[in-house]
């Protein structure tokens, strides 16, 4: 019913529609749903140590006003159609002159921005694009694609399959196609990940991408994402990490390559610091003992 209502609003009058009523739900996840306001809280209290209490209600308003944002976008996207023009890229050049190579793509991002629309500025790659993508089970939320019931134009890899999908990803990398991973948050165990300096405290993220990378000789590049506007983002080549392929199967011996995505991702959340929308404690280390969930507020969640 939620859903519907938004969907509705849309319809009729476009993101400019639906954004006054999200304003509205925003405020009352605010001040009435403490558990979605503490999401907010341990990226902020990381990149705003200053901002008192009451300040910081007002930044978790703003991170749900722009997460919701994203999720409208994503679903006018798909109501209407992707404008081709209302997506722009940074670095496609770079990019196309990389999988020129022949080696495959390893194609890293992150939740910043809106992800999941920008993918689809990727259109002009002429070789398949594979997702390492794990949906959770009652996500009722849709895709830009499926709003106009189309097929998914990218191939999904689930981390839940065998040896968490490494064999597919391989194996794709090796015909010279492209790969998209999260290097923000780990899907499996924290075996799989290692503890680097994000935003001024210890956070842990994944080197399985890099193995990855090393095992089929790929480049990593990275590309992130910020929105610019009503319906609107960039998408941006912002580095091209190379990762030898005689590593020993060591997580310390990827760190400096994680470090130096992760270095990345800083800089672009410093520059875009209500677009990062990771919304569990990366700093709980201690606590990281099982697979991190998607615990991101959704369209189910947020009741949009």
């Amino acid at each position: 019913m939620q859903h519907g209502i938004f969907y509705l609003l849309i319809r009729l009058g476009g993101t400019r529609a639906a954004v006054p009523l999200l304003h509205a739900v925003a405020l009352y996840y605010v001040l009435l749903r403490p558990s979605i306001r503490r999401r907010t809280l341990p990226y902020l209290t990381r990149r705003f140590p200053a901002a008192p209490t009451w300040r910081r209600l007002l930044l978790a308003y703003r991170m749900i006003v722009e997460f919701g944002k994203v999720l409208i976008d994503r679903a006018a996207m798909g109501m209407s159609g992707l404008d081709p023009h209302s997506i722009t890229l940074s670095g496609r050049e770079t990019l196309l002159g990389v999988l020129g190579e022949g080696h495959g793509v390893v194609l890293l991002t992150a939740h910043v921005g809106c992800w999941q629309t920008g993918m689809a500025a990727l259109n002009f790659i002429d070789v398949p694009v594979h997702l390492l993508m794990q949906r959770e089970e009652g996500d009722i939320d849709l895709h830009y694609f499926e709003h106009r019931g189309l097929p998914c134009p990218f191939r999904i890899i689930d981390p839940r399959g065998f040896l968490g999908g490494s064999i597919e990803m391989l194996q794709a990398l090796k015909r010279g196609e492209v790969v998209s991973v999260m290097g923000d948050r780990d899907s499996g165990s924290v075996r799989n990940t290692v503890a680097v300096e994000f935003l001024g405290g210890t956070a842990r993220f994944p080197f399985s991408p890099f193995k990855i990378a090393a095992a089929a000789g790929a480049p990593v590049v990275v590309l992130l994402s910020h929105r610019t506007g009503l319906s609107s983002a960039h998408l941006e080549v912002v580095d091209v990490i190379r990762v030898p392929d005689n590593l020993r199967v060591d997580p310390e011996e990827f760190k400096p390559f994680v470090e130096k995505f992760v270095k990345t991702l800083e800089d672009y959340v410093t520059a875009h610091p209500f677009q990062f929308f990771n919304f569990y404690d990366m700093w709980d280390i201690n606590a990281a003992q099982e697979p991190v969930r998607n615990t991101a507020p959704s369209l189910r969640s947020m009741r949009l």
